[in-house]
């Protein structure tokens, strides 16, 4: 792996008596995107806002390009694109207008200049004349992320960039992505969105401020040793209603015809499916274990830090 764009120990950040991150530890590659998952209210907001200096952590210590995430914070946010969850432009300016203000707020020159490439990078030339406010999700997705590379960050910091896009925008949105990250930016991306942390290189994913598994997508999928099984058949319904509380069934749930079973006890499990498809009428068969499934087994394992 090269050298780390991202290396930090132990963060911590309180708000009063609670602590919404707790020790995280992390490492990013440079020009590698790494996919950062979570539920809601996880810590993954405030875990990036502390990474590109905007919050300073109460514990803990790292760099960021090579600085110091305490005593350098102003220069890594120079060198940060930052793209929140909430479209922050103003919506009564255009495309263009929007553009050449963040340029003068870096201080970029000459600003037509430096406006008009960012325009045809992104694919905005064509509308640039038009109202932010006016712009369907896609466009001001796509508006905020030309706002974010416009001053050629090395570092690009996304939290749930694509929510509320259709597949098409969120499709082109991560080509744009790859592209970028394959001229050596660095990414990473918090998302809800399954098909999304598997075009990541790596994920990791927190919950309640603790960061509990990293690696591949093929990596956390193995290491969660899950075991899916399928039914299909006309008595899914009575099966899916036996099947829960079952002995070794922590999941399940339906898609389309059939049902998805999972479960961390393999042998309990298979035994169970056995049992409840032979009772319904149904066939049962093994399946691989889906993101999506360790997703919602971590997301249960997990204790609420603010209950």
């Amino acid at each position: 792996m090269s050298e780390a764009a991202i290396s930090v120990t132990d963060l911590t950040k309180r708000f009063g008596e609670r602590k919404v991150v707790d020790k995280v530890t992390l490492e990013v590659a440079k020009g590698e995107i790494m996919g950062f998952l979570g539920p809601n209210g996880s810590g993954k907001t405030t875990t990036i806002r502390m990474m590109c200096g905007l919050l300073e952590p109460d514990e803990g210590e790292g760099r960021v390009l090579g600085l110091d995430i305490r005593r350098e914070r102003g220069a890594i946010k120079r060198r940060v694109g930052y793209m929140t969850q909430k479209f922050s432009f103003y919506e009564d300016l255009t495309i263009e207008e929007n553009l050449r203000f963040v340029a003068g707020l870096y201080g970029m020159k000459p600003i037509r200049k430096v406006v008009a490439e960012t325009l045809e990078d992104l694919g905005l030339t064509s509308r640039k004349g038009q109202l932010a406010g006016s712009l369907s999700g896609g466009w001001k997705q796509r508006l905020a992320l030309a706002a974010c590379v416009m001053h050629k960050p090395d570092l690009l910091m996304l939290d749930e960039p694509t929510a509320g896009v259709d597949p098409k925008a969120r499709r082109e949105f991560w080509d744009e992505i790859h592209r970028l990250a394959h001229g050596g930016l660095t990414v990473l991306v918090s998302t809800h969105y399954m098909d999304e942390a598997e075009r990541c290189h790596r994920i990791a994913y927190i919950s309640y401020g603790h960061l509990i598994a990293q690696g591949t997508v093929a990596e956390v999928v193995r290491d969660a040793g899950l075991t899916t099984m399928v039914l299909t058949g006309p008595g899914g319904g009575e099966a899916a209603k036996r099947l829960r509380g079952a002995p070794g069934v922590d999941q399940v749930a339906p898609f389309g015809a059939t049902l998805h079973v999972v479960g961390k006890d393999g042998a309990a499990l298979n035994a169970t499916v056995a049992r409840v498809a032979e009772e319904t009428d149904c066939r049962a068969e093994p399946a691989e274990t889906s993101l999506e499934d360790v997703f919602i087994q971590l997301m249960g394992a997990s204790t609420d830090n603010m209950a």
